[in-house]
């Protein structure tokens, strides 16, 4: 690509294109390639000069709820998970805040968590709307297929406010309750610069979420460009993973009819086990240090080299599938196949209720209660989620959901008849009408909200089953928040239970904190990725006739090139190790160049040939200035090096002038291009 400067490589049937070539409009800046590729592990880079933060700060910024836990580089084995929240709501005890933000009407930041719930819950309805308060708004990230800079979000009252700016608020607000909270530990003022921050993400996101996350942490302050290194974009079933590792016995409860743990046989229900779990927790729940002990735990230990085990993280918005294989001695871990899931955290739950709701009182009423009234909207939702919770396989109770007064009266001024009517006149069986002004719902009724969301799950899962890399999976750990569901953990155990052995940390809700606090104390820990793509650059090749498309055929000075050849540096699904370093030699198409220009793409396939095949997108420049030499002799061929490092979730790109040692750097950028 002589004009482009992209890079490809030749495939022998190259496929025609209609596109015309970009390369032929853009003047003399190409480059061809000068060596077969070749990859070269660098070692250095992985000596990192880690040991000047004091202290390791997680936060798992998560779509339902949100919180952070840190660990002083000193005795790393204690991780402290934040203090206890104001607010907190009936039936729902954990250690992390909802993820909900409340700005003024002027656009300012005002509150977060529960804070900014009851602040917006006691305005005036006519205030109120005036007011933008957000919630559940990470999802955005996963579901918006072009994601910028400037991507909006939508608050409750239908205003819009653009995201990269709400998730800078909620960062900064997270950084100033734990550098107050570390300043107050110590008994004097926390710097950030002090601080190694990690923030999880899912698996599954797509690379420009992972990227808009680091952009909203450089703006909210916590590192920068200039400084990426004092934050790692963790990935959440890593963080989980890494956490599974270091558990003992007595700290998950094993979901399979094999072997006894806590002294329960198999054959005692998973509600008796996870009973004596939760009076487990709630004894420990003063104390908010876990002590994670230096060792393997004893499950680790039956592992031996080459096991495999998966992780299903299942949150509020995503589940995310991973794949690990230990390496021993060391117990690194290998990602064996590349990350799956979708959006089926409990959230689906949520929506099925909204569903349900629309079905009893109609769409038209609920779409105008929730802009009109739009804090009894967000109260409701409450009275859901502590039902949501009680929900259990053995259940044979009806659950009671308090409806609001100004539901009821809303919905009697909106319809002219009243809730109760409504009710009667639905054909919604199983749910009915209390004398005490509630919602009553049967178990089955409830059971049957989750249904969906679980099904999905469990054919996901079942895929991944499938898959000869996952055959011979020894464990299955379920993590995330959703994982405390009874009726999802009796979900897995049915249809996995003879596979594999299921196992659930206790403060499962947690696990990704804590994990992500070790993975920050030492990053080395994840050894080899999955790339989820394949990145090349575009380059010219000399034009074989016969076998190089005639179309991309370009001539210049008497020299026949095949223009938008994709040179490809690595490809989607392939192993890299961090901070390995692919390495690529080119030299200007026409020796008498003054610039040359190296863009870099990127695509979800990897039988790709040309920068013009469907699905590639640039996501990359590199401009290197070849002048200035005076009077050295330039060598007749001139290398130009491109080097490209895969970091955590980053990656570099580097060109260097041998002849001169100019170089030039750029990160991979998704959002921009």
């Amino acid at each position: 690509p002589v004009a482009e400067g992209t890079l490809f490589f030749l495939s022998e049937t190259a496929p025609t294109s209609a596109y015309s070539s970009p390369a032929r409009s853009l003047g003399d800046t190409g480059i061809t390639p000068l060596s077969p590729s070749h990859i070269v592990n660098d070692t250095d880079s992985n000596v990192s000069e880690q040991q000047s933060f004091l202290v390791v700060v997680a936060i798992d910024f998560g779509t339902t709820s949100s919180g952070y836990a840190y660990s002083f580089t000193k005795e790393p084995e204690c991780i402290h998970v934040m203090r206890r929240w104001e607010g907190g709501d009936p039936g729902v005890s954990n250690q992390k805040t909802p993820t909900t933000i409340l700005l003024t009407p002027e656009r300012k930041f005002h509150s977060f968590g529960y804070a900014a719930r009851d602040f917006y819950h006691d305005l005036d309805p006519n205030e109120a709307k005036q007011w933008l308060y957000l919630e559940k708004f990470k999802m955005k990230l996963h579901t918006t297929g072009d994601l910028t800079m400037d991507t909006d979000l939508t608050a409750a009252n239908g205003k819009k406010v653009k995201a990269l700016e709400i998730f800078a608020y909620a960062l900064q607000y997270f950084k100033e309750q734990a550098l107050k909270e570390l300043s107050d530990q110590a008994g004097s003022e926390f710097e950030n610069s002090d601080v190694r921050w990690v923030i999880t993400v899912p698996a599954i996101w797509k690379q420009p979420a992972k990227q808009f996350m680091r952009q909203a942490a450089y703006q909210a302050g916590l590192a920068s460009p200039e400084n990426s290194e004092q934050l790692i974009i963790a990935l959440e079933p890593e963080a989980a993973s890494i956490y599974c590792r270091k558990l003992r016995l007595h700290q998950m409860i094993e979901l399979s009819s094999k072997a006894a743990v806590n002294g329960y046989s198999g054959s005692d229900t998973v509600g008796a086990g996870f009973t004596q779990a939760k009076e487990h927790i709630r004894r420990n729940r003063q104390s908010r240090t876990f002590l994670v002990e230096n060792v393997i735990g004893e499950i680790w230990s039956e592992l031996e080299e080459g096991d495999k085990y998966v992780v299903v993280d299942s949150g509020g918005g995503t589940v995310d599938l991973t794949v690990h294989q230990i390496r021993l001695p060391e117990g690194h871990l290998k990602e064996l196949y590349k990350a799956t899931g979708g959006p089926y955290g409990s959230l689906g739950v949520d929506y099925e209720f909204e569903n349900l709701l629309c079905k009893i009182f109609g769409e038209d009423f609920i779409e105008q209660f929730k802009i009109k009234r739009p804090a009894a909207w967000v109260d409701l939702m409450i009275a859901f989620e502590s039902r949501k919770r009680a929900a259990a396989p053995d259940r044979t109770n009806p659950l009671n959901i308090t409806l609001p007064f100004s539901f009821i009266d809303y919905y009697k001024k909106f319809r002219g008849h009243s809730v109760e009517h409504a009710l009667r006149k639905s054909n919604v069986d199983f749910v009915k009408w209390s004398s005490q002004g509630m919602l009553r719902m049967s178990p089955d009724a409830m059971n049957a909200l989750f249904k969906p969301t679980i099904d999905s799950i469990i054919e996901h899962l079942r895929d991944l089953f499938q898959k000869p890399e996952v055959s011979t999976v020894k464990f299955l750990f379920l993590v995330g928040g959703f994982a405390e569901a009874p009726l999802l953990q009796q979900a897995v155990q049915a249809a996995f239970g003879d596979k594999c052995r299921i196992i659930i940390p206790q403060d499962v809700g947690l696990t990704i904190l804590k994990g992500a606090v070790l993975f920050g104390l030492d990053p080395a820990v994840i050894k080899v990725r999955r790339s989820p793509l394949t990145y090349g650059v575009g380059v010219l090749n000399r034009y074989v006739e016969g076998k190089h498309p005639p179309e991309k055929l370009l001539v210049k000075d008497g020299t026949r090139w095949c223009t938008d050849v994709f040179d490809k540096f690595i490809s989607a699904d392939q192993s890299v190790a961090l901070g390995e370093l692919v390495k690529r030699s080119y030299t200007p198409a026409k020796p008498s160049q003054l610039v040359i220009v190296i863009n870099i793409y990127s695509s979800e396939h990897d039988d790709v040939s040309f920068i013009t095949d469907p699905g590639v997108k640039k996501c990359g420049t590199l401009r290197l200035d070849l002048t200035g030499t005076s009077g050295t002799a330039v060598p007749a061929r001139r290398e130009i090096q491109t080097l490209m490092q895969f970091g955590d979730t980053e990656i570099k790109a580097t060109a260097i002038d041998i002849a001169t040692s100019k170089s030039v750097k750029v990160g991979i950028d998704f959002l921009n291009y």
